[in-house]
């Protein structure tokens, strides 16, 4: 029987790496359209003026790195992914809107001391986006150790995504401290 058309097989391959970025592209093709809808209805009569399309791309893109980094051991076919990736997109829409009352708050301006968009940094060293390959796996090791202490399938899943949002917080107020 020929899977090429199977998310299923397309799952299995995204997990495995095995042939990744065709899976990807497979089911971003047979995906992105339906989750820009329901970004949109998600933003529909929100505060937020993000654009759905933005949204979608932000909950498949997390999707990508959850399954590459086995942080979705439940996927197993099209059902489970239409879940996770509503989930991610409901989540995306909710941030997105969260985000944008707080820039509407003040959010966005520079705090007191700290270097604006436009200024010199102030000597404090900006990091390399791509890490020295020993600290990664230092980092990685550390992480992982850290994770399985917690013994829960379920609380790990937690810590991450508490992680990956406060990261992402992180990086979107530097994003907008340090020139790129």
């Amino acid at each position: 029987m020929d899977d090429r058309g199977s998310v299923t097989a397309w799952l299995d391959r995204l997990k495995s790496g095995e042939a990744r970025d065709e899976a990807a592209a497979r089911l971003w093709g047979r995906y992105f359209a339906r989750l820009v809808g329901r970004a949109r209805a998600h933003l529909r009569g929100r505060r937020a003026l993000g654009d759905g399309e933005d949204v979608a791309l932000s909950a498949f893109d997390g999707f990508v790195r959850a399954a590459e980094a086995g942080r979705l051991p439940r996927l197993d076919d099209r059902d489970d992914l239409w879940r996770v990736l509503l989930q991610l997109t409901a989540n995306k829409a909710r941030d997105a809107t969260r985000r944008e009352g707080r820039d509407k708050r003040g959010g966005k301006r520079a705090m007191h001391g700290v270097a604006g968009a436009d200024s010199d940094p102030g000597g404090v060293p900006v990091p390399s986006p791509d890490p020295d390959p020993a600290e990664a796996a230092a980092l990685a090791e550390g992480a992982e150790r850290l994770l399985a202490a917690l013994g829960d399938d379920e609380l790990r899943r937690v810590a991450v995504a508490t992680v990956e949002r406060k990261l992402r917080r992180t990086r979107d107020i530097w994003a907008r401290i340090v020139p790129g």
